[in-house]
């Protein structure tokens, strides 16, 4: 990483090269539930090899694709009752008219929380109303939570978690039935979840484990995948992992590697229950989670069904190239090049990003980030990212596998091919479009279709 050879005014260095690149790759392609990723501009999808854009006319509520995507899944929220059309609408005219920043992001989101936590205007709240009040709440704290690192205050940021935690526990205990909040053993510290069935009557039901990424909420999973269950009469479970809520935010476990551990407790404790049918416990991960509930199939064999949504194999390939040659197989050398030839060149908002991206990985990283601080050491989070590789145990899955794919999918393109085509056991492989709206990592603006495909295929490949 030294000087260009020749004049040494004649051009950039070639650690202002990679700041630059990295910079530019990250405030392109970051944004939630995954990690930062390729422009949504290099993507292969037919919208944007016609020249026009991924997010089109009304999809485009932010020029900033990492807000954007943001701003459109607390949209796509609506059909499941986690947002208001309105609402959202409403906080991004708002955002804009202020000048589109983290701070004023953050501010709106979180002043919406506030407000629907608060009494409603006119009469008093019933049950149904303080409800879905605290669930859009929820979503709102889950926005403001994505992006305070990067504002005037990112030390309140576990405050911010709890609030938003706070909601959706209140949207819980109004739930008819409210689901059974349990804590389930793992490590020196247990894994909060909660168990949402259709009813009371105790018969047992097919039941399926829903499986966040890097930095989603709750709430997300009301949004892909809760009522769908319900619907379907099957019971669902919720759950924060290591890297995730609770555990990440309060009790500061990072993410693990080897996921079965994780999910063969909750595994344990399912099959405990007499409302739960062992023979038919599914498994679906979301965003990054698309690599972790994978792995933990191929070590767990008591589930019956996996999808992946969408296949992720090796969630360090997410990162931009410009971020990953970095890490070199010495820890002193990578440090050195991560502190003294990229930080200094490296954009605000970009070390925002990675402020965001890496916190999951490391708790000294994200101490410092609510300090207002980049981290410092890149070696030893950049390797438990790449530790994530599950390119050696796709293989060993027996379960029927679903893995989805979204056109202009910007964290994780082909990998959900990739991870199709090592499957050994019985698969099937679905592409999400534009033409459908439900483009982009996840289809934000369709979680209602994206929940039609998952459940319609778990009960073909259950059965009644």
């Amino acid at each position: 990483m030294s000087p260009v050879h020749g004049d040494p005014h004649s051009g950039p260095t070639r650690r202002a090269l990679l700041a630059a690149g990295a910079g530019a790759a990250l405030l392109a392609g970051c944004a939630r539930g995954g990690s930062a990723g390729a422009p949504a501009a290099a993507t292969s999808s037919s919208a944007a090899a016609a020249g026009g854009s991924i997010t089109p006319g009304a999809m485009t509520l932010f020029k900033d694709p990492a807000y954007n995507f943001n701003g459109l899944l607390a949209l796509g929220g609506s059909g499941a009752g986690a947002a208001e059309v309105g609402e959202v609408l409403t906080a991004v005219n708002a955002i804009n008219a202020a000048g589109l920043t983290a701070q004023s992001y953050v501010k709106t989101f979180r002043d919406l929380g506030d407000r629907l936590m608060a009494a409603p205007p006119g009469a008093p709240a019933d049950g149904q109303t303080k409800r879905f009040r605290a669930l859009r709440a929820a979503q709102y704290y889950g926005q403001a939570l994505f992006f305070v690192l990067g504002s005037d205050d990112p030390g309140s940021e576990e405050q911010l978690y709890k609030a938003g935690r706070a909601a959706w526990d209140t949207f819980c205990d109004l739930c008819e039935p409210a689901p059974v909040r349990a804590k389930v053993p793992y490590g020196s510290t247990p894994l909060p979840v909660w168990f949402f069935r259709p009813d009371t009557s105790g018969a047992p039901r097919p039941t399926v484990i829903l499986t966040n990424g890097s930095d989603g909420q709750n709430v997300d999973m009301w949004t892909y995948g809760v009522p769908a269950a319900l619907e379907r009469g099957w019971n669902a479970l919720v759950y924060d992992g290591p890297g995730q809520g609770q555990l990440l935010f309060v009790d500061r476990v990072v993410f693990t590697p080897t996921w079965e551990r994780v999910v063969t407790p909750l595994v344990d404790w399912l099959t405990a229950r007499s409302d739960v049918d062992s023979r038919k416990i599914a498994l679906t991960g979301l965003s990054m989670a698309g690599d972790l509930a994978p792995r933990a199939a191929a070590f767990e064999t008591r589930i019956a069904a996996l999808v992946a949504m969408p296949g992720c194999v090796e969630p360090w390939l997410g990162f931009p190239p410009e971020i990953r040659k970095i890490l070199t197989p010495d820890k002193r050398q990578t440090n050195d090049i991560w502190n003294k030839e990229v930080v200094p060149e490296l954009p605000p908002d970009a070390a925002d990003v990675m402020k965001k991206r890496f916190e999951p990985f490391s708790v000294p990283a994200m101490l410092e980030a609510r300090q207002g601080k980049l981290f410092t050491d890149f070696y030893t989070p950049a390797n438990l990212i790449k530790a994530l590789s599950i390119a050696d145990v796709v293989g060993r899955i027996t379960a029927p596998t679903l893995v989805l794919d979204y056109e202009g999918e910007q964290f994780y393109p082909g990998q959900p091919r990739r991870m199709y085509d090592a499957l050994t056991s019985p698969k099937d492989y679905l592409k999400l479009t534009a033409a459908q709206g439900a483009q982009l990592h996840c289809s934000p603006m369709a979680p209602q279709l994206h929940c039609e495909v998952v459940f319609d295929w778990l009960d073909q490949t259950l059965g009644p």
